[in-house]
């Protein structure tokens, strides 16, 4: 089998067909989520913490001199990717827990057993018969 088709047989299952779908999707949430968090979250958070806005928060390792930018350590944007990462955790979280409750309903519902056949019928008339007798 040459490489073109092999790929192709790769590529076509449903399975990363599937995946690439999930990516994208989970980068589109992944943007949604962090201006959730950046834009109207951390805002009334700062407020309520005096005004803080923490992208901005940073320790200054080794001050600006000249032409070289200051050497900062960016603990408010490592703060705000945190709560970006629970969100989103506890989103899909949510999601997964609510397909396995509709999967565990789907699978509780027995099916009703199939009706019997012409001969057993036959055979539970005839037994009855005989137990009438």
């Amino acid at each position: 089998m040459s490489m073109m088709k092999e790929f192709k047989t790769f590529a076509m299952r449903g399975n990363v067909i599937d995946m690439a779908v999930g990516i994208v999707i989970g980068g589109a949430f992944g943007k949604i989520v962090s201006s959730f968090v950046a834009d109207v979250i951390m805002p009334p958070v700062g407020l309520f913490l005096g005004g803080v806005d923490f992208s901005e928060l940073a320790i200054t390792l080794k001050q600006a001199v000249g032409e070289t930018a200051a050497v900062t350590l960016n603990y408010g944007k490592f703060t705000q990717t945190i709560i970006d990462f629970v969100i989103i955790a506890f989103a899909i979280f949510l999601v997964v827990k609510t397909m396995n409750s509709l999967k565990k309903k789907e699978e509780a519902a027995p099916a009703a057993p199939p009706p019997p056949s012409k001969e057993e019928a036959l055979l539970s008339e005839i037994r009855d018969i005989l137990k009438q007798k």
